[in-house]
């Protein structure tokens, strides 16, 4: 079975001692799937009603808060179903008291599906997905026939789905999945830029791969409306 929501604990226990730590209270930077409650009002969630980018495994934040940071007038909703590391990503959020990104912790199967409304997201992001690398556990990547079929949903006309993976592989299952699907037209692939300094990277993946030498595959593909014979 896929994946499902990690439980949230309300306080974290010190190695050898009986003391607790609470978990700080980090909203609204960032929110789990199950505080959600129903369809998201972007409008709600952001208090405007500019543009939605999602970042689908956001990691820990490092293309949130550039791009956030770059684009003020734009929206930025991470997706993180690790906890810890999706908290991570909020601190920063809320270290730099950012109003336009924000984390939700889960899996963000069943929002994608059913909680965002169709065509309200202008892109998403899919930067370096699990690959799980084992043969039994590939039915758990998040590239399917039915998450291509969500991000059409949802994804306005003409607006794009990036992916990058440092997997060969699994570049071919999501550019397969991504070429064939008639709602969306592929683009040219994006250039591989010189970074200007150290955070100068997509993500804090893209930093370590390419530092290791390893080859980054990027598409980048255009939703358009469905054909009709």
């Amino acid at each position: 079975m896929p994946p499902t929501n990690k439980t949230v604990p309300e306080s974290v226990e010190h190695p050898n001692t009986d003391i607790e730590t609470p978990i700080p209270d980090l909203k609204p930077w960032f929110r789990t799937v199950d505080d959600l409650g129903g369809r998201i009002s972007w409008s709600e969630l952001f208090d405007n009603d500019h543009p939605v980018e999602l970042d689908i495994g956001c990691g820990r934040g490092l293309f949130l808060v550039t791009a956030a940071e770059a684009n003020p007038g734009t929206n930025y909703l991470g997706f993180e179903i690790d906890y810890r590391e999706g908290r991570r990503a909020a601190k920063r959020l809320q270290k730099r008291q950012m109003p336009n990104a924000r984390v939700i912790g889960g899996d963000c199967r069943a929002v994608l599906e059913k909680l965002i409304a169709s065509s309200s997201v202008r892109a998403a992001h899919v930067y370096f997905p699990d690959p799980w690398w084992k043969k039994r556990h590939r039915r758990r990547r998040i590239f399917t026939d039915e998450f291509v079929t969500w991000l059409h949903r949802i994804v306005e006309q003409n607006g794009h789905v990036h992916s990058w993976t440092d997997v060969g592989d699994y570049f071919e299952v999501i550019s397969g999945l991504m070429d064939h699907h008639k709602g969306f037209v592929t683009l040219p692939t994006p250039a591989e830029r010189a970074p200007e300094h150290d955070m100068d990277y997509q993500t804090s993946f893209e930093r370590k791969k390419r530092k290791a030498g390893c080859t980054i595959w990027r598409g980048l593909w255009q939703r358009v409306e469905l054909s009709v014979d």
